[in-house]
């Protein structure tokens, strides 16, 4: 695939670390189009839940992702993804979700996949994209980059609030051990702890780095 990408802001971070309320809130400042890389990542095992496949078969999960039919669309220039032309976008957040998401994005076919449909957005869009390798492995080469963190007990309070059951310890072990494209710090990302900052703080802390690094900002 041809590397000609418009300008990609990645932001990294654990779980329930705050990354996608400040993903968003700085795409629709800087008025790039939010993608958000995990909700790809839950749609697949939504689907791959749907078809009664057990999240830790790797050659069923493959085969059904390869003959699924996976589209993007933008709305209120956000990215939401339609599977076999149905958007689950209401079930992302399912506690059989939660529950086997990290299983099934950990598998190399699996990011892959996801990784190819984040480079193909940036081909046509500028974007904030928000993950956990965006700036490591998928968009390696923009300047722009930022690892959003918080101490674990603001991220349980934080999950809790949302009404999710995710474990934030285990996918943490799972997120950071796994062999393909784990959680890390790209060595020139810019770290932010948002444990006592609000959103508006921290997307101000963005955009002054963003300013510092020439992307032309309107006032």
């Amino acid at each position: 695939m041809r590397e000609q990408f418009r300008r990609v802001v990645a932001i990294d971070g654990p779980a329930a670390s705050g990354k996608s309320s400040v993903a968003r809130a700085l795409a629709r400042q800087l008025g790039f189009v939010y993608v958000n890389s995990g909700a790809i990542y839950r749609a697949i095992t939504w689907h791959i839940l749907q078809k009664k496949i057990h999240p830790k078969e790797r050659e069923r999960v493959a085969g059904a992702l390869q003959v699924a039919s996976i589209t993007g669309r933008l709305q209120e220039n956000e990215s939401r993804i339609l599977i076999d032309n149905v958007d689950p976008g209401e079930h992302l957040r399912d506690d059989c979700v939660n529950e086997s998401v990290a299983a099934i994005s950990q598998f190399p076919v699996v990011r892959q996949f996801v990784g190819e449909k984040l480079l193909q957005s940036a081909q046509n869009h500028d974007l904030v994209v928000e993950g956990r390798d965006i700036g490591s492995v998928v968009f390696p080469k923009t300047p722009y980059k930022f690892y959003i963190d918080a101490s674990i007990q603001v991220r349980l309070q934080r999950r809790a609030a949302q009404g999710g059951r995710d474990e934030i310890a285990m996918r943490d072990r799972v997120d950071s051990s796994r062999p393909v494209s784990p959680l890390m710090i790209a060595k020139d990302a810019h770290v932010i702890d948002t444990s006592h900052l609000t959103i508006d703080g921290v997307v101000n802390q963005i955009i002054a780095r963003l300013k510092q690094l020439g992307l032309p900002i309107a006032s």
